[in-house]
């Protein structure tokens, strides 16, 4: 599964020298995270009313050269590995044909109580 987002860097998401600080790569990946449940037909916010949370267990970025206020940067996410509790993604990061960064993340899923759950069917992996 893979999904591609759009996202225009804010001015407020830069550091002084107008190139985004690198804590907001982590607030993009999960912007694109969402997006890509959406595109798959589930809403976050309904998945948390029937008690299935997506939490983050690691994530991780490798930064290649910056992206600055004003840019447009194209994210691809690509779910690399789906378990029975964990989803791992890779992110790859783009403002043009420049990749400008690569991350990674380990979405664990859990009850209410905080506790380990197998995914909902809809999310699971085949078997």
């Amino acid at each position: 599964m893979q999904n591609t987002i759009e996202l225009d860097v804010r001015y407020y998401e830069t550091d002084g020298q107008g190139v985004v600080h690198h804590a907001n790569y982590f607030k993009y990946f999960e912007v694109a995270r969402v997006e890509m449940l959406k595109a798959m037909g589930h809403d976050y916010a309904d998945l948390e009313r029937d008690g299935v949370f997506l939490v983050v267990h690691s994530v991780g970025c490798k930064f290649m050269r910056p992206a600055r206020f004003g840019d447009t940067l194209r994210i691809v996410t690509e779910v690399v590995k789906a378990t029975m509790a964990r989803i791992e993604h890779r992110y790859d990061v783009f403002v043009g044909s420049y990749q400008v960064a690569q991350g990674q993340s380990v979405i664990a899923c859990i009850d209410r109580d905080g506790n380990i759950r197998r995914m909902p069917e809809c999310l699971a992996p085949e078997e």
